[in-house]
C-alpha cells in the first residue's frame, strides 16, 4: 500500500518538476522583396505565460542572436506565452512585436522596412 502512494505521489509531482512548457523559436528576417537579410540582431525575451509561471533560476528567459546568411535565427526554448521580438539591421527600421506562442515550435516572418526620410524643419 505504501509503495503505491509513494508511486502516485511521484506521478503528480511529475508535471512541477518538468517546468514550464517551452517552445522553440525561429525568426526568418527578410526585405520586402524576400531577400535575407544576415547580420541583422534578434532579440527575443519572454515576458508572461498564462498562468503565471514560476520560473526556476536556470532557465534561460532571453536571448540575442544574429541572423544567418539565410536570415534565420533559431531561439533555444524558452518558456510559452507572451514574447516580445525585436530585429535591429543596419539600413532599416527597427521592427518589434509582442506576439503570444503557444505551440512547442514557431517560426515567425519579419519583413524589414527600409529606413524612411528624414525631414528637417529648419530651411
Amino acid at each position: 500500500m505504501f509503495r503505491k502512494a509513494l508511486v502516485l505521489l511521484a506521478l503528480c509531482a511529475l508535471p512541477v518538476l518538468a517546468g514550464p512548457p517551452m517552445t522553440t523559436i525561429t525568426v526568418h528576417v527578410t526585405t520586402l522583396s524576400g531577400k535575407p537579410v544576415d547580420h541583422a540582431s534578434v532579440i527575443v525575451k519572454f515576458v508572461s505565460g498564462r498562468d503565471k509561471i514560476k520560473l526556476g533560476k536556470k532557465i534561460m528567459t532571453q536571448y540575442e542572436l544574429q541572423t544567418t546568411q539565410e536570415g534565420e535565427a533559431r531561439i533555444p526554448p524558452i518558456p510559452r506565452g507572451k514574447i516580445q521580438i525585436q530585429v535591429i539591421a543596419k539600413n532599416f527600421q527597427t521592427f518589434g512585436d509582442l506576439i503570444e506562442i503557444n505551440e512547442p515550435e514557431k517560426t515567425v516572418e519579419v519583413k524589414l522596412n527600409p529606413p524612411q526620410s528624414q525631414y528637417s524643419v529648419h530651411e
